[in-house]
């Protein structure tokens, strides 16, 4: 908000390390990130200078900018942290404050008090994208009682399982499922007997006695396309250049299966042996790198 630092501009001047590419939104050429940069490689009498291209909204350019702005360089004010907050609440209103927290380097503790005096504390009734990419309920009372059901029906369930079912987090999951051990209600304050009904409660005592189904029981996986469009709504993969290329290339597989067809159809007869070789190499690739992934989430 207090424009460009001369002081920084300078510090950069005299740096000898090469400096990163700066960040430039393509569809209107404005600069995203590395404007003292910019500013250093002009008093250098430099031609030109790196730059990496982000293609989307003006919103997720400025969102991107805000989170560039508060991993390096000349770190945000504590009031620019908060004026962006203020804009992303506006711009992403459908993300949690964990998310938009995590972005603009404040507390989600912040972020909701802002949330609330910029009169946007109600989602609407609908759910807000969290850090992971999940829509998770802004009213979590109906998540609870789905969770609640549930755990009585089946306690074999792990609590992603439950959570991911019941639009809530995990940690809400084990909270319910605690109260539930314990005998309490599954909604804190007492407010459960109102809002689940006495059937629901009165399954409190029961739940022991109910059969154990086993933990893959919720059903098949969802089709590829709905994960795909889990990872675009991602901000881990949305705001750096590797996320957007592995989103670019996971994008090609949403293909209509006519439209594969078509493809087919399109190779001309001297070249399929070529391509169905190609297509093999792609898969094997694809197969590597699902294994080195696995392997990743193994050993973390």
């Amino acid at each position: 908000m207090a424009g460009e630092s001369p002081a920084h501009v300078e510090t950069l001047v005299t740096c000898a390390a090469q400096l990163p590419p700066i960040i430039v939104h393509r569809p209107s050429m404005r600069v995203i990130d590395g404007m003292h940069r910019l500013r250093a490689a002009e008093l250098l009498g430099r031609r030109k200078i790196a730059v990496r291209f982000f293609d989307g909204p003006e919103e997720d350019a400025f969102v991107l900018a805000v989170q560039s702005n508060i991993a390096h360089g000349l770190p945000l004010s504590l009031a620019d942290r908060k004026h962006a907050a203020e804009r992303v609440i506006a711009s992403h209103p459908q993300w949690s404050d964990r998310m938009i927290a995590s972005v603009t380097g404040i507390s989600a503790k912040t972020v909701a008090e802002i949330r609330k005096s910029a009169g946007a504390d109600s989602a609407g009734g609908a759910g807000r994208i969290g850090k992971d990419g999940r829509v998770r309920s802004s009213d979590v009372t109906e998540g609870r009682r789905l969770a609640h059901e549930m755990i009585i029906k089946n306690p074999g369930l792990s609590l992603r399982q439950v959570a991911r079912a019941a639009g809530i987090s995990p940690e809400t999951v084990r909270d319910v499922k605690n109260r539930v051990m314990r005998g309490e209600d599954p909604l804190p304050q007492g407010r459960s007997r109102e809002l689940l009904g006495q059937g629901a409660a009165g399954t409190l005592a029961t739940s022991a006695a109910l059969p154990v189904t086993p933990a893959s029981a919720p059903g098949s996986a969802p089709p590829s396309s709905a994960v795909i469009e889990r990872l675009r709504a991602d901000p881990a993969l949305r705001f750096n250049e590797n996320g957007r290329d592995l989103l670019r290339l996971l994008n090609l597989h949403t293909l209509r299966t006519e439209d594969w067809n078509k493809i087919v159809d399109s190779v001309p007869p001297h070249r399929k042996e070529a391509v169905a070789h190609l297509a093999r190499d792609c898969a094997r690739k694809w197969l590597e790198l699902a294994s080195l992934i696995e392997r990743n989430v193994v050993q973390a």
